[in-house]
């Protein structure tokens, strides 16, 4: 299955007050070899918090694991492309509204 058809993907974040993984199953869209999360909670959902403590995380999407970094994408900053992933947000599932975060696998 395409990375345009898969429904969800599992981040692995590492827990700010635990050390430990934190995983989670999240609606995404990709864009330019980088993936794109909403955060319904705001700053608020400990998968973002952790992000925040600690950027390095891992992925996966279908059968494909990646490791890199997470970051929160500033709607009023980056305005363009908070745009272009609410607008393929809007597409893919009808629904945009949070904070947007992008995942940047590391390159190999």
């Amino acid at each position: 299955m395409s990375v345009e058809h898969q429904q969800f993907l599992y981040l692995t974040t590492t827990g700010r007050k635990t050390g430990k993984p934190h995983k989670i199953e999240i609606w995404f869209v990709a864009r330019d070899g980088k993936y794109y999360l909403v955060s319904e909670h705001q700053d608020r959902s400990h998968w973002v918090q952790n992000l925040k403590d600690d950027p390095k995380i891992s992925f996966t999407v279908g059968k494909d694991t990646y490791r890199g970094r997470g970051r929160m994408i500033d709607r009023k900053n980056e305005s363009e492309l908070a745009a272009k992933i609410t607008a393929l947000m809007n597409a893919k599932y009808k629904w945009s509204e949070g904070l947007i975060v992008e995942l940047a696998p590391a390159r190999s």
